[in-house]
């Protein structure tokens, strides 16, 4: 019996638990209250993608008269598919890996449409391994299956998403409450009689739902529903992403007869005040709320009387992943690129370098609300510490920091830690493009184990990034993305078309910037969404400034994304296909020589953008510039030395040849004896187990007090060439 269950409603990732039940459960350990946890998608999407689960599929639609004949490929093919389905499901749980010389047979799977994308894939199958092609083909399959699914039994279904128009602008109420007063769907029933079978072993007193996304909405007032019908005596608590930036207003009484509670912002006193309040009996007269909706007597009420003040993120526990399915998660691979298949394939434990956003100046982001403005980073011991807690604890060593952007120099301190520890972790997170992420941060980066990261170059135009307030420009971009790809680290960039004032020029200005990004390597991966103006953003604030004009609705349920018109008068959805057709192959390594027109069906202007615009950027001058305060790792202690003399015109001169094992090749250099031992005593002292950083002003002291002149050491060939190699990292 447990006093909480936290819920994930469907539908989130397939590969990996969405991290906010793990975060609030690792909070309510230090509280000793005690909570159960589950992601209810992957359970569903288990119990559907079964012999068992498709069979009830086809027996829903024994009538296909008016269906595609892609259904009707797939129906007559049901014999295949079931006999086919649980060994494919074992093998993306990574518990048939044999299976993989099956699939790749091309004679073991049923294909339906899917697969007719795969003779403009095939080139892309090079680029990945055995496994990896057949988790390609095996999530086509998947897809097929979904196709027919949402066809014929349930048109809202999607794998990381379900009935997610209902939730999108949904001002009002009126449509999700019409379809909650609808026979449960299919997809319900299976939702429901999972959800039966936790609560009678679970018997929880409190039921929260962490609702991140539109797609998750409509199941968990679903599951809601269900509870006040089945177990009155439960309460209902809902939180997460959404509520956090659509519910901020609710007015509609109709919704609390689903939730008892709607919390805001972070979860972990509202969540402990609720419970104190429900779970505890000890309700007072003017019982004390954290940010907390709730009915009383009759009328909504925000409650926000608590005088306590939220947790620091030192303290609110290392996330807790226990009686998630952790081993049943499925890995799939949509599309055949490495970069972009990170979000859908492996097991990743989540953690957060640090709350909000250190920038918090974008003006199409929802700056004003907590998660964003409120920035306050962890320090990189706790972290590293959390990292150990979970590896102990699930088995896995790969990490996805959820930051809104990592901090270059906490980024750093993780880094370093890790070094520090010896561990062996992968991790990737998400960053601003900004100036600090030169190449021998980078390179640190690669070494302490991180593989890639995603930011936003959003509109790949000066004048717009200016309005955007993002802080960085094109060529900014450009020498980042090319510090993480030569350190061996993946990019993905999130683009943006669209944006107030943004003209057809710009648009395909952006395009071109993005082809030569891609053309030069410097980015591996990336995804166009269209602008959207919401409501807690400085462009939905202050709509004015920006040149939009706002299509103002009464909001009695959700608001966050606004409509409106732009006086510019262009629509801008019709650039949508072409951009994405275009990335598609770009990210492919395809097509870089195709005319831009010809991604598009409508006449599009010239490109004013140069040709070698990127290239350009990306040339430097050699400089030599002595920056003091720049602080010096040598990660690598590994060195050999051997003495050896050299005569010339009869003088006898010391020499000492140090060669530096290095992971992947050898460096060797030759230094005047004494200040190759000056050199091997300061690499020893100065490796990164020593948390005390040196400066390069401290170094030039301790030269200069036994030599001369440290620029010409400094800048000499020899250690020019450790510091190429990532011997010197400067800091």
């Amino acid at each position: 019996m447990k006093d909480l269950l936290l819920i994930i409603p469907p539908f989130t990732q397939l590969n990996t638990p969405y991290p906010a039940t793990a975060y609030l459960k690792g909070f309510l350990n230090t509280k000793n209250i005690s909570a159960y946890q589950m992601d209810l998608g992957i359970e569903v999407i288990l119990a559907l993608f079964s012999k068992e689960g498709i069979r009830k599929v086809f027996a829903e639609t024994a009538d296909l008269q008016h269906s595609s004949e892609n259904s009707r490929r797939i129906f007559a093919l049901r014999d295949e598919y079931l006999k086919t389905i649980d060994q494919v499901i074992l093998f993306l749980q990574n518990k048939n890996p044999t299976l993989a010389r099956q699939i790749c047979s091309m004679n073991f799977l049923p294909e339906a449409s899917r697969f007719n994308q795969l003779d403009d894939l095939e080139f892309a199958f090079g680029n990945m391994g055995l496994q990896d092609k057949a988790k390609h083909l095996a999530t086509l399959y998947l897809e097929d299956l979904s196709d027919f699914i949402v066809e014929n039994i349930d048109a809202d279904f999607g794998f990381s998403r379900y009935a997610e128009r209902i939730g999108q602008s949904a001002n009002s109420f009126d449509e999700l409450y019409s379809k909650l007063n609808n026979q449960p769907t299919f997809i319900d029933q299976l939702t429901l009689k999972i959800l039966e079978e936790k609560i009678e072993a679970a018997q929880p007193k409190l039921i929260c739902f962490s609702v991140p996304f539109p797609g998750n909405l409509y199941s968990a007032f679903r599951c809601a529903q269900f509870l006040k019908l089945h177990y009155p005596h439960i309460k209902t608590a809902m939180g997460g992403g959404f509520p956090n930036t659509e519910l901020r207003e609710v007015k509609d009484k109709r919704v609390f007869e689903f939730f008892d509670f709607i919390t805001l912002d972070d979860g972990e006193l509202p969540i402990e005040l609720i419970h104190t309040n429900t779970c505890l009996a000890e309700l007072s007269e003017d019982p004390q709320f954290k940010r907390t909706f709730l009915l009383e007597n009759g009328a909504i009420i925000y409650k926000n009387n608590s005088p306590r003040y939220d947790y620091k993120q030192a303290f609110v526990g290392t996330p807790d992943y226990s009686d998630l399915l952790l081993d049943e998660y499925i890995s799939v691979i949509e599309i055949a690129n490495p970069m972009h298949s990170l979000w859908s394939d492996g097991r990743w434990n989540k953690l957060t370098m640090a709350h909000g956003c250190y920038w918090g100046k974008c003006t199409f982001c929802d700056i004003s609300l907590d998660y964003i403005k409120t920035y306050e980073p962890v320090s990189a011991k706790i972290l590293v510490d959390r990292m150990e807690t979970l590896i102990a604890q699930t088995g896995e060593s790969g990490f996805h920091f959820v930051d809104e952007a990592a901090p270059p120099a906490l980024m750093r301190e993780v880094a370093l830690e890790i070094l520090r520890r010896n561990l062996v972790v992968t991790w990737w997170t998400n960053i601003r493009f900004e100036k600090s992420f030169s190449r021998d941060l980078c390179f640190l980066l690669k070494i302490s184990g991180c593989i890639a990261v995603s930011g936003g170059l959003e509109v790949a135009s000066d004048r717009l990034l200016q309005l955007i307030d993002k802080g960085v420009s094109v060529e900014q971009v450009a020498q980042v993305t090319r510090n993480f790809t030569e350190a061996g680290i993946m990019v993905h960039s999130y683009l943006m078309y669209g944006f107030p004032t943004q003209t057809v020029q710009e648009t395909v200005d952006s395009l071109e910037m993005v082809r030569q990004l891609f053309e030069m390597g410097i980015v591996q991966s990336g995804f166009w969404h269209q602008f959207a103006m919401t409501a807690h953003s400085p462009v939905g604030r202050n709509p004015e400034e920006f040149g939009v004009v706002p299509l103002k609705k009464e909001i009695l349920f959700a608001h966050n994304d606004i409509d409106f018109t732009d006086t510019t008068g262009i629509d801008h959805s019709m650039f949508s296909f072409g951009l994405k057709k275009s990335l598609l192959n770009y990210m492919h390594g395809i097509n870089f020589d195709i005319p831009l027109k010809d991604w598009f069906d409508f006449k599009i202007p010239d490109t004013t953008v140069h040709p070698d615009y990127i290239h350009d950027c990306l040339l430097e001058e050699e400089t030599f510039i002595f920056k003091g305060n720049s602080k010096l790792i040598f990660p690598d202690k590994n060195v050999q030395a051997e003495h050896y003399i050299k005569s010339k015109k009869g003088n006898s001169y010391a020499f000492t040849e140090l060669t530096f094992h290095l992971k992947t090749n050898i460096v060797k250099i030759e230094l005047e004896k004494e200040k190759a031992e000056w050199l091997m005593k300061t690499i020893s002292e100065n490796s990164t187990e020593n948390p005390k950083k040196i400066t390069l002003q401290e170094l030039k002291n301790r030269f200069e007090a036994v030599f001369e002149d440290f620029e010409l050491f400094w800048f000499s060939k020899p250690i020019q060439k450790l510091k190429e190699n990532g011997v010197i990292l400067s800091l």
